[in-house]
């Protein structure tokens, strides 16, 4: 079986659609998947600050475009993306410390990114807000304040870092970067747009 490594963080819309999207790519080739929490931020402090100087400018055309874009693939996908609202952009240690404490537990991982995704670009519900994390979690039957707790120990501190060093390692250089299982290694794939080139590159498999 393939197993595919999806490296995300919650306050990327872009990834909030590729972990819808990717979902049933990974169903229909009968492949596994694994998330993996990281932080985007410290993906762009070490090898992509070409990020921030784009978004000081209001009139970037790739940017005007890559939100209008961004409208047509929620509707196309039947989601929710009521965004930017005035959290963009939005830290998201919190948030993403909350899912490493979650890391162990896959499908509970799952279920609280789901709502968290949900809450952010459906609600416009702040992510930074460590009550607002606390409450999402309570709503999907975890334990929030437990999860809250965790997040402040220093082995999720540590987990969420090294997430995030090893993604770059790999090659990241943004959210969601997408591993795959290819040949004698590995392919890279990157945001929602590739998700064709992650269900072609499961179905060569590895060698």
């Amino acid at each position: 079986m393939t197993t595919v490594e999806f490296y995300f963080d919650l306050s990327s819309p872009w990834t909030c659609l590729a972990f819808h999207n990717i979902q049933p790519i990974i169903k229909d080739n009968g492949a596994a998947i694994i998330w993996k929490p990281f932080l985007v931020g410290g993906v762009f402090n070490a090898v992509n600050q070409d990020v921030y100087a784009a978004r000081e400018n209001p009139d970037n055309r790739k940017f005007v475009h890559s939100f209008r874009v961004l409208k047509d693939w929620a509707k196309l996908a039947g989601l929710p993306m009521n965004f930017p609202s005035e959290h963009h952009p939005v830290k998201s240690v919190h948030a993403m410390r909350l899912c490493c404490a979650l890391e162990e537990d896959q499908a509970a991982l799952h279920k609280f990114a789901t709502a968290a995704f949900n809450a952010y670009y459906g609600d416009q519900r702040n992510l930074d807000d460590p009550e607002v994390l606390i409450a999402i979690a309570n709503e999907v039957g975890l334990d929030g304040v437990a999860l809250a707790a965790k997040t402040q120990e220093q082995a999720i501190k540590d987990r969420l870092r090294a997430n995030t060093e090893e993604a770059i390692a790999r090659g990241a250089y943004g959210s969601p970067s997408i591993f795959v299982p290819f040949g004698e290694g590995e392919r890279m794939y990157f945001g929602n747009d590739q998700l064709p080139l992650v269900n072609w590159a499961i179905k060569q498999g590895p060698a």
